[in-house]
């Protein structure tokens, strides 16, 4: 048995794809026989036992605006860490918590770390017109990749910035969905209005707007459409203040799974317009109950949605487009392909190729 301890930021109670990440990594490690400590920032300090281990909440600053704490007090992190005594490392971040690689080194402990988001897709987002910003993103990873013992990807295209400078520790291993939590059920009766439903954080980089576009334009076009949004952030009131002429319902986020599940089986379609997005585990959970998916273009999820979904250009009028291209396809048909391409995805794979990368299984998965 091995001691496995992930580390990470931006995980609170109501955050979404990490949070359900390192919950089913954890549950799949613990099935093997190894041990789980999970350290998050949170307000206070305090340890909670859990079936599969301990979950540690270090102190953390609250970033404005976000909900979310990181892990600004490294040097004491160090320290608990040493405690702990990890047998294995694998940290969930590359902000604050991309120097744990060195740490590792130097305790001779294995380290992983994953990689959740583009650094070179999101600079561009956030500083669009800075020339050096490639070149700054390309020795950012390379730093990374020389501090850790490997670097783990969810899809090729998470992948590519690191596959462009040669990185040799490099690995690829896809999420996976709950496919017994997230069931497919028989649709509606016909003559109802179109359901459309969106489950992201209203933030600026998940281009909720996109979709709010999207459903202006459905009902430009005369369709009889209703949006339901699942999921908070800091756009949530500019949104709602922007969209007040359209039928379009905020839940706030839904902490409820089996609610979630249920929301996204009733939808005719599912909209993930974020352009950033290197997985899109939210659009995965769609797609298991039955529901095809419009998805940005610009985003690891084409790859992931396949021929079950559409992909989209960051256009308001292409995924309006995309919708109708959706419909138009025979209702049974595009269910079950929606179910069929979610059953590739396991999370049974995901722990053993995580175990493999961190040299826990007999033979180890390289991307």
């Amino acid at each position: 048995m091995s001691r496995i301890v992930q580390v990470a930021n931006f995980v609170t109670p109501i955050s979404g794809g990490l949070r359900t990440t390192l919950r089913h990594l954890a549950d799949g490690y613990a099935a093997e026989g190894h041990e789980v400590v999970q350290v998050v920032p949170g307000d206070r300090e305090s340890v909670e036992h859990t079936p599969w281990g301990s979950r540690v909440v270090v102190e953390g600053t609250l970033l404005p605006g976000t909900g979310y704490r990181v892990v600004t007090q490294v040097r004491r992190l160090e320290r608990r860490l040493a405690d702990l005594q990890p047998d294995r490392l694998e940290v969930h971040d590359r902000t604050t918590l991309r120097g744990l690689g060195s740490w590792a080194a130097q305790e001779g402990v294995p380290s992983l770390v994953v990689s959740h988001e583009r650094l070179d897709v999101w600079l561009q987002q956030w500083l669009p017109r800075r020339a050096p910003l490639a070149r700054a993103a390309d020795r950012s990873n390379a730093a990374l990749a020389a501090s850790f013992d490997g670097v783990l990807c969810t899809t090729a295209w998470a992948a590519e910035e690191f596959t462009r400078l040669g990185v040799r520790n490099l690995w690829q291993v896809p999420l996976g969905v709950d496919l017994a939590g997230f069931p497919p059920r028989l649709h509606r009766a016909e003559g109802q209005e179109l359901l459309v439903v969106m489950a992201s954080r209203l933030s600026r980089e998940k281009r909720p707007d996109l979709a709010v576009g999207a459903v202006r334009e459905l009902v430009r076009r005369g369709h009889r459409v209703r949006m339901i949004v699942a999921g908070d952030g800091a756009l949530r009131a500019s949104l709602q203040k922007a969209s007040r002429d359209l039928p379009i319902h905020w839940l706030g986020f839904v902490s409820d799974r089996a609610e979630l599940a249920a929301l996204l089986a009733a939808a005719d379609v599912a909209l993930a317009p974020g352009p950033v997005e290197t997985f899109g585990l939210a659009a995965l959970e769609a797609l298991a109950c039955g529901t095809p998916v419009v998805v940005n273009r610009h985003s690891a999820l084409p790859s992931v949605v396949g021929s079950a979904g559409r992909a989209a250009a960051s256009s308001a009028w292409v995924f309006a487009d995309c919708v109708e291209e959706l419909l138009a396809v025979e209702e049974l048909d595009r269910r079950a392909a929606a179910r069929a391409r979610a059953e590739a995805f396991s999370w049974d794979a995901t722990v053993q190729g995580f175990l493999g990368v961190h040299g826990l299984v007999a033979e180890r998965l390289a991307a």
